[in-house]
């Protein structure tokens, strides 16, 4: 196969599928990841696709949800920086709803060994999962319909789960966050999950990292002035931000560490 034939289905199967990495790129074609890097060096270039950490990810705007594995690479070292300062404003003591994705997870890990004492109510089987031995730390589940690749908890039982809890923090991940349309998801079901959880919250925080920041994608989950606050690693005059905070949003906006 040629160089540029091999590129070009490359192309083709990101654009597809929105993401690959780098190994299952290799065993497709029969070359090396090194071969794979440099093709898609190439490719990003032309700014069809995005390289990350482990793969690549359609760069122009697809329908198609990342997957979770993906999407745990995109931003690594933000969404940590993001969870840091997303702890940092959790009260001792209180009732959170901690989210399902890749950010509210990284929201878990960081949780973890710090003694706040919390209850967490959540939709995530990696965010309990995380958690579960966590000394003094309460962790409902909300039941539900696994949805596979997430590990979140779908449908109506989970969200009705929402009806019997008063927290006082929702810490959710959204896929899009635009200044005028509000907060996004690519899944009505999870969309559903969300707007329960924020119905059962006194006050909602918003972790998103820079590349959920202009984006509206298929669901409604909030108008800008549902939310209380906004972490984030973008730039504090995008105009997203710029659209929250017209809202009344507080917007924090992470340093790079």
């Amino acid at each position: 196969m040629e160089a540029q034939e091999r590129r070009d289905l490359i192309e083709r199967r990101i654009l597809s599928d929105g993401e690959a990495t780098f190994k299952t790129l290799a065993v497709e074609f029969a070359v090396s990841e090194m071969t794979v890097r440099r093709d898609l060096e190439l490719l990003e270039q032309t700014g069809s696709v995005r390289r990350i950490m482990g793969g690549a990810i359609a760069a122009r705007g697809t329908a198609v949800e990342p997957g979770f594995e993906i999407r745990t690479l995109v931003g690594a070292k933000e969404k940590v920086n993001i969870a840091l300062a997303a702890v940092e404003h959790l009260i001792p003591g209180e009732t959170v709803v901690l989210d399902s994705g890749s950010t509210a997870l990284a929201v878990a890990r960081t949780i973890v060994g710090r003694g706040l004492g919390l209850t967490v109510v959540t939709p995530s089987i990696l965010v309990a999962m995380e958690l579960h031995d966590e000394p003094n730390t309460t962790v409902l589940v909300t039941g539900g319909t696994v949805r596979p690749g997430e590990l979140s908890l779908i449908g109506a039982e989970s969200v009705e789960a929402f009806e019997r809890y008063n927290c006082d923090t929702y810490i959710m991940g959204v896929s899009g966050v635009d200044g005028k349309r509000g907060l996004s998801d690519y899944s009505n079901d999870e969309g559903a999950v969300k707007r329960a959880a924020m119905r059962a919250a006194g006050r909602v925080i918003v972790v998103a990292d820079a590349s959920k920041l202009g984006k509206v994608h298929l669901t409604n989950v909030a108008q800008p002035g549902e939310i209380d606050l906004l972490i984030t690693d973008g730039p504090m005059d995008h105009p997203a931000l710029v659209g929250l905070r017209a809202a009344g949003v507080s917007v924090e906006c992470v340093p790079a560490l």
